[in-house]
């Protein structure tokens, strides 16, 4: 009698019209997609699900991943033009640019070099294991370039414990979160879903995305079952993501 209130649901069947804002699927320029032929597979499995809104953030991240408006832009075109040989013409695909925050991100700031989502939004992430000395001065030259700071899977930073009152200070200082879908499950790891659903759990979630680079991890979001109450404080997050975004 008492399982059926504890069963569990799979998260795909919430994700009709979900806008993905943070994904690796262009070919060729980070450590996500290698090929065209895997990113049109990749939207592919998204579009199975419902999910046919992408907005493509690649890496930039100074000597590994330096890339640039004409580097993304590449990548997006080859991708647009096999959507369209493929008849795929209910796919959007916006591109934009997951930042690290390191020793080159103010000079891109300053530069106007950045890669933003819609409406002036400004994906950013920095080390899983320690903080960078510039964070703090990052994010107030964002909110004085007009840019509104979101932080990528805060929930995997190491340095980030579950009892930190940085998260707090972070959302007083302007800077939204966004929670990857993965992190919910066990796919990171145990503590990582643990301090995910403690943040969704306090409300300081603001928005949620695949951050997808190969098979595997679709593979894996199609296979995430979640509990009923836990989906009850996911869904508000998911709408925002959809309003704001879509």
């Amino acid at each position: 009698m008492f399982y059926f209130f504890s069963k569990k649901k799979f998260l795909i069947d919430y994700l009709g019209d979900f806008v993905d804002i943070h994904n690796h699927i262009l070919p060729g320029i980070d450590d996500g997609a290698k090929t065209v032929d895997e990113s049109i597979d990749l939207i592919k499995g998204f579009s199975e699900i419902g999910v046919k809104k992408f907005i493509a953030t690649p890496h930039i991240m100074h000597n590994y991943y330096p890339n640039d408006y004409d580097t993304i832009h590449s990548a997006h075109s080859k991708v647009q033009d096999s959507l369209l040989t493929e008849g795929m013409k209910d796919i959007t695909l916006d591109v934009a640019a997951e930042h690290m925050i390191d020793a080159n991100f103010d000079y891109l700031l300053e530069n106007n070099k950045v890669m933003p989502l819609r409406n002036r939004y400004l994906l950013i992430e920095m080390s899983y294991l320690q903080p960078p000395i510039n964070f703090n001065d990052a994010i107030q030259n964002i909110a004085s370039y007009r840019y509104f700071p979101i932080l990528a899977h805060p929930e995997r930073y190491a340095f980030l414990h579950l009892n930190s009152s940085k998260f707090m200070k972070y959302k007083k200082n302007g800077i939204l979160l966004q929670l990857n879908l993965l992190s919910l499950g066990q796919f990171y790891g145990k503590d990582v879903q643990k301090k995910a659903h403690k943040l969704l759990k306090h409300g300081l979630i603001d928005y949620v995305a695949s951050d997808v680079h190969n098979h595997l991890q679709l593979q894996s979001i199609k296979e995430l079952q979640l509990t009923t109450s836990l989906l009850k404080l996911l869904f508000p997050v998911i709408e925002k993501t959809i309003d704001d975004f879509y």
